[in-house]
């Protein structure tokens, strides 16, 4: 083969892995946002769109240098129809990952590690502790990387701030489950990402010791996944933030 006609192949093969990640990446996440495939099947979607990406990225590099060797006609513009969107694709993700690389893989976050609050109505997945194992790793990964998560105090009744968190739930979209002011209970399903993973929530709210005021707990928990990076740990400390205001 002439180096003319191996640029031409590898730029067409740059053009087509790098539109087909960006597509791959977009039907896919979009399918699993509208639910009309599995949430994990439209994340392997990404994940194979920016394995393809990535493959782009190297063939239209390559190719270039070869074009600019030694010309070819329409080489180096189909490696940069295709360089450009992949590089665009991964520019995206890593806007992203790297952020939140710094969580550890935690999926449960809670503001009370000894005693999280429970479900009654949504149900906590079997494999709840893959990626720690045990309650414990669970409990000292979780301190050491959400410190701040705590239960907070508001002088309301607990049917008062049942009905507040009801209100601030419904605001963000969330599912509810259960919200009753009597126990002091409100369980929702919330969503994370493009992709709109379910997440479920419960706030546990109790009378204080001298009955004046009312303490707050939140839990909020990925149904799959290992790590969540940061969604659950945010999600609690943003709507608490919220109610503390409401």
């Amino acid at each position: 083969m002439q180096g003319k006609t191996w640029s031409q192949r590898l730029g067409g093969l740059a053009r087509v892995l790098g539109i087909g990640a960006v597509l791959l990446a977009i039907v896919g996440t979009t399918l699993a946002r509208n639910d009309l495939i599995p949430k994990m099947t439209g994340f392997m979607g990404l994940t194979f769109g920016i394995l393809a990406a990535l493959l782009a990225l190297v063939i239209g590099l390559i190719t270039l240098l070869i074009a600019w060797r030694r010309p070819a006609p329409g080489a180096a513009r189909k490696a940069l129809t295709g360089v450009i969107p992949a590089a665009a694709l991964l520019g995206v993700v890593l806007t992203i990952v790297v952020p939140a690389s710094k969580y550890p893989p935690l999926h449960d976050a809670s503001t009370d590690l000894t005693d999280p609050p429970a479900f009654q109505v949504l149900e906590v997945r079997k494999d709840n502790l893959v990626g720690v194992e045990t309650v414990e790793n669970w409990r000292a990964i979780h301190a050491k990387a959400f410190p701040d998560l705590k239960p907070i105090t508001l002088g309301k009744p607990v049917a008062a701030v049942i009905a507040d968190a009801e209100r601030l739930a419904k605001a963000r979209g969330w599912k509810i489950a259960k919200a009753d002011p009597a126990s002091g209970r409100l369980e929702a399903t919330a969503y994370a990402a493009w992709i709109r993973f379910n997440d479920d929530v419960v706030l546990r709210v109790r009378p204080s010791a001298d009955g004046k005021d009312s303490v707050v707990d939140m839990r909020s928990v990925s149904r799959v996944g290992v790590g969540d990076l940061g969604y659950n740990a945010n999600r609690v400390r943003a709507f608490l933030a919220d109610l503390k205001g409401a």
